[in-house]
């Protein structure tokens, strides 16, 4: 019978067989569970395994495959509003269950948003529908490929393995860390495309939604800007956190919605090769421990406003990433070889939205970032730039004075600029304060060489479309299904997937308790 064993310390000139060999003389083979990186103790950093192990004339099991029984449907599509991770991977799950399903996605498929991506970061030239946030895969194409999440949920392996068997790498299943690259998940979304168009699956490109159709406080299809209604079973409501006019359209049908509190502030970008010393000191370049990464965090007490680093991108760049032509917004990549010789984070401060815009306020979050936006934009332009992201060292910026560009990783180009100025007021001393206990725990973060891009203002949805929390239909408007990050319940690629995975059972579930057939059509 096979063994497990957890808490396997392996040094980093350590090798895993021989110390499985010790532990099972003459085994057979092993399945890695889990790798992780304890970097804690920095004179001894070392990975740590969980491992099962199989004796001799053991053989392990197949992976496996997450075979679902489909349901005997034959009604309506379920319609859903979005490609991202939550609308791609509901619509996965839907037709593995046997269920059909249309997606509709304003912007392009993925080869034809990334010509539009290019185009905007090398000539400034925006396309509002195809950019970091709009297309084929959403804002998760662009985020660098990290599945890192701090959800529990049961279709974490699920979503996993199905991205193993779309093309991403093998140790994703194991990895404490999961990390698929910027470029390889473009290449991976495509393949699930096929997958979803294999099962029967429709999708609509370059079709944005222009209203949900309603019977009395019921969903019951949409309406797209070519004209014709498509009617469905359910509608999934899975836009992205960016997707403005949709939250307007839903407050004008009377969708339940509240403010829901996210966090602001700017990214900040160091060379990586110090990140690496800091982190791992003698062992900074050895090829185990690869691009070091980090997360901070910081609560204030007296305030109670919490600082913390979010989307941390070893080895990666700084993006461009807004969707408005008078904004600018600052967001972080990494390839999956991650060796680009800087490293960047977002530096967020929390922000209570109903203390900050008033509970009744549902709005005001959405309207706050885009002033912030607004001004970065002015400011670049007034400094007599087009494309670029305005940066202020970190150094500039806590000394409240103006500086050079230092050089950085951004394909837009940078203008040096104030970001102490652009920033709200309410917003620069917390981020000095989290600078300030960063340093302290991390030597060397506060650094001459880091700098600050503006500005980071697409951590999150300051917008919630409330739903039930059993059947996750809207508590306001039946046959609605707000789903994923844009709705207000997830926060990454992964948690996204799984939210999109929960609601298309949930569908799934209602549907096969209503025993709708193709005479109910």
């Amino acid at each position: 019978m096979s063994r497990i064993f957890h808490d396997i310390k392996l040094g980093l000139d350590e090798d895993l067989e021989e110390k499985l060999a010790w532990l099972v003389p003459n085994f057979s083979s092993y399945h890695i569970l889990r790798q992780s990186v304890d970097a804690r103790r920095r004179h001894s950093p070392h990975l740590v395994y969980s491992v099962e192990v199989y004796g001799p004339g053991e053989n392990p099991p197949p992976p496996e495959t997450f075979a679902l029984s489909p349901i005997p449907y034959r009604g309506t599509p379920v319609l859903i509003i979005g490609s991202g991770p939550a609308g791609l991977f509901a619509g996965l799950r839907l037709l593995e269950r046997g269920i059909a399903c249309e997606i509709f996605e304003r912007g392009s498929d993925c080869v034809t948003r990334l010509k539009a991506i290019n185009r905007f970061w090398r000539y400034g030239q925006l396309d509002t529908r195809n950019n970091v946030c709009f297309g084929e895969g959403g804002a998760g194409l662009y985020s660098d490929g990290k599945l890192i999440t701090r959800i529990k949920s049961p279709y974490i392996p699920y979503v996993m393995r199905r991205l193993v068997d779309f093309g991403a790498p093998a140790e994703i299943v194991y990895q404490s860390n999961p990390h698929v690259g910027s470029d390889r998940i473009r290449r991976l979304i495509p393949e699930m495309r096929k997958r979803l168009l294999s099962l029967g699956g429709k999708i609509h490109f370059d079709t944005r939604v222009t209203e949900l159709l309603t019977e009395g406080s019921r969903v019951t299809g949409v309406k797209t800007e070519h004209g014709l209604p498509v009617r469905g079973a359910a509608v999934v409501l899975a836009t992205g956190h960016s997707a403005e006019d949709v939250f307007h359209h839903l407050a004008e049908l009377g969708v339940a919605m509240e403010g829901k509190s996210f966090a602001v502030g700017l990214r900040i970008e160091h060379p990586q090769h110090l990140i690496n010393q800091v982190q791992y000191r003698q062992f900074a370049e050895h090829p185990k421990l690869g691009a070091a990464n980090y997360r901070l965090t910081a609560h204030n007490n007296d305030t109670q406003i919490g600082v913390y680093s979010f989307c941390m991108c070893p080895g990666g760049y700084v993006l461009s990433a807004g969707t408005e032509a008078d904004g600018l917004v600052s967001n972080g990549m990494s390839n999956y070889s991650r060796n680009s010789p800087y490293a960047n984070a977002a530096i967020v401060v929390t922000v209570d939205h109903d203390q900050s815009f008033g509970a009744t306020n549902i709005f005001g979050g959405l309207q706050w970032r885009r002033e912030i936006e607004s001004r970065a934009f002015q400011a670049v332009q007034q400094a007599g730039g087009s494309k670029e992201l305005p940066v202020q060292s970190v150094t500039d910026f806590l000394a409240r004075r103006a500086g050079e560009a230092l050089p950085g990783s951004s394909p837009s180009g940078m203008k040096a600029l104030r970001l102490d100025e652009i920033l709200p007021g309410s917003l620069y001393a917390p981020l000095c304060w989290g600078l300030e206990k960063f340093e302290r725990s991390f030597k060397g973060f506060v650094s001459p060489q880091a700098q600050f891009y503006g500005v980071e203002t697409r951590t999150s949805c300051p917008v919630r479309v409330i739903r039930h929390e059993e059947s996750l239909e809207s508590v306001s408007h039946s046959g609605l299904y707000p789903c994923g990050e844009g709705a207000g319940y997830a926060g990454g690629i992964t948690s996204a997937a799984c939210d999109g995975i929960k609601v298309a059972e949930a569908i799934t579930a209602l549907l096969a308790s209503q025993k709708v057939t193709s005479e109910k059509v």
